[in-house]
């Protein structure tokens, strides 16, 4: 069995460059240490912004120290040092449970096991709407939460809501969310071009990174984009202010075009785009050509 120890042993190292340059092994071992640092580093990308970034900040104190021991000829402190590094993967185990779990549902999601995007059910229309009720309650400043599943299944929440299973109009996201009404408390998930429920609980993101003028349907939007590949719009009822999250990033503050591009390219598929890009570009050579024609 590997003992994690080792990676902090001074000899290790000596022994593991104590090969000649330009030799296979060097180039191993070269890529051996590049792979373990890579690794580490999306790990602290992973929980940065987390309460587990703090943990990790004290195991690299335990590490600092194991290395001044094993330096300074220290044999207890280090023994002691080695002991805690090695079991503390264990432990580090059962600290950094949705941390781990996170980090495997990226890994899901990556290229090698995403659905290509004209299997994606959501297309121009599902935008319209949205920003049909978007614009609705931005300008009367109506609180709104709209989740809308991808390639990540949102089901253990989808449970929580008010079952509705309805096509996607802006007239009834906003008669959702209208306040005082029975189904505007909680969130809405869009889930196979239909509105699945309503009034859905969202896990709350536990990020420090979030402004603290930020309330519980952001935190809520933030979650959900920490666990999954949702794309979730909030209207804000103190501002009226738009902002979307995906990928564990919060954009706040979007004005009307910056909302519709970024929905247009994480839910629209690429083909689908371009033809209603190149009918627009030819619709306004007709309208110019027609125009001239006039003026003569």
């Amino acid at each position: 069995m590997f003992d994690f120890g080792e990676l902090f042993n001074v000899d290790y190292w000596r022994q593991l460059f104590s090969v000649d340059f330009f030799s296979l092994k060097f180039f191993i071992n070269i890529l051996d240490v590049l792979v373990v640092w890579y690794i580490i580093y999306k790990l602290i990308k992973l929980v940065q912004g987390t309460k587990a970034i703090q943990l990790f900040k004290g195991v690299a104190v335990f590490i600092v120290i194991r290395i001044l021991a094993e330096m300074l000829g220290l044999h207890t402190l280090s023994w002691l040092m080695n002991q805690v590094i090695t079991y503390g993967v264990i432990a580090a185990i059962v600290i950094f449970q949705p941390e781990i779990r996170r980090g495997l549902e990226h890994l899901g999601r990556s290229s090698f096991f995403r659905a290509s995007k004209q299997e994606r059910k959501k297309d121009e229309k599902m935008v319209l709407a949205l920003d049909k009720a978007v614009q609705y309650m931005s300008k009367r400043k109506i609180g709104a939460l709209i989740a809308i599943e991808r390639n990540t299944g949102l089901e253990e929440y989808v449970e929580t809501g008010i079952p509705l299973d309805a096509d996607i109009t802006g007239e009834l996201l906003i008669n959702i969310f209208i306040p005082n009404t029975p189904l505007h408390d909680g969130a809405v998930i869009i889930q196979n071009e239909k509105i699945a429920v309503s009034s859905a609980y969202l896990p709350l993101s536990e990020s420090m990174l979030i402004p603290k003028e930020f309330g519980t349907r952001h935190r809520a939007a933030v979650g959900i984009s920490e666990v999954s590949d949702a794309v979730t719009l909030v209207v804000s009822e103190e501002t009226g202010d738009v902002s979307i999250t995906l990928n564990n990033e919060l954009l706040a503050g979007l004005t009307q075009e910056e909302y519709l591009a970024i929905l247009r390219r994480e839910l629209v598929p690429e083909e689908k785009t371009k033809e209603k890009n190149r009918k627009n570009i030819l619709q306004s050579f007709i309208d110019g050509v027609t125009s001239k024609g006039g003026r003569k």
